[in-house]
């Protein structure tokens, strides 16, 4: 993970290169902005809208730099809503990486502080960041997770199926689909047949719209009664 590199994207805002992957960690056209229109607007807010919630949980395939968490722990603060956020991640990025990110730009200084300052001790066990948010970081492959815990939303942010082929197999989604709550929201800024078919056959109906900054559609998905429980 030493080989790590920043870049700036498109709109300004910071991604990580990962030169062994061949991949970045967000958009080149913008990070801050696939962040906010993939997980935030297209997840987190779009469930959100669907009934009266005070407290909404979230599963991260893929936490990364942090930005989805970050982005929705601002949201969630500023709308009074409680988050429990968990975030997979096998192989988590530094502390001081983390701090070299620029991320402290979009949300407050107290969400910015209590994230560095805590960032590590979440590897461990979910830490308080606030009286209503919530962050647990789970440093594991998706093939091994297990909880007790079940999810409105999930957030897919997995390094591509050309890098990482292993992340999107029919059996890497149903293992963390089967945490999904009936009802909950999947999302995720990719769009493929392979994609739909698996989804599909876990017990999801199906949304194509419109993705990112650079892409022309990406996948929401609904997790209807049948399937998983």
């Amino acid at each position: 993970m030493n080989d790590l590199q920043f870049i700036i994207t498109a709109d300004g805002s910071k991604t990580i290169f990962h030169p062994g992957k061949g991949e970045h960690y967000h958009s080149i056209n913008g990070a801050l902005q696939e962040s906010k229109h993939v997980f935030l607007e297209s997840g987190l807010q779009y469930f959100l809208k669907q009934g009266s919630h005070s407290m909404v949980s979230i599963l991260e395939v893929g936490f990364g730099t942090g930005l989805n968490f970050l982005l929705s722990a601002q949201y969630a603060y500023d709308n009074h809503i409680t988050l429990h956020y968990t975030g997979i991640e096998a192989y988590p990025i530094s502390r001081n990486m983390i701090s070299q990110s620029g991320y402290d730009k979009y949300v407050r200084k107290e969400i910015w502080d209590l994230f560095t300052e805590k960032y590590e001790k979440t590897f461990q066990e979910e830490t308080l960041f606030s009286p209503s948010i919530q962050l647990e970081i789970v440093r594991q492959k998706i093939a091994g997770f297990e909880t007790s815990k079940r999810f409105d939303v999930l957030y897919f942010d997995a390094f591509s199926a050309v890098s990482q082929p292993e992340m999107w197999t029919n059996e890497a989604l149903s293992q963390v689909c089967q945490y999904l709550k009936a009802g909950g929201i999947f999302v995720t800024y990719a769009m493929n047949g392979n994609l739909k078919r698996s989804m599909q056959a876990l017990g999801f109906s199906l949304e194509k719209i419109p993705g990112a900054s650079g892409k022309r559609e990406m996948l929401r998905a609904t997790k209807t009664n049948s399937g998983f429980s």
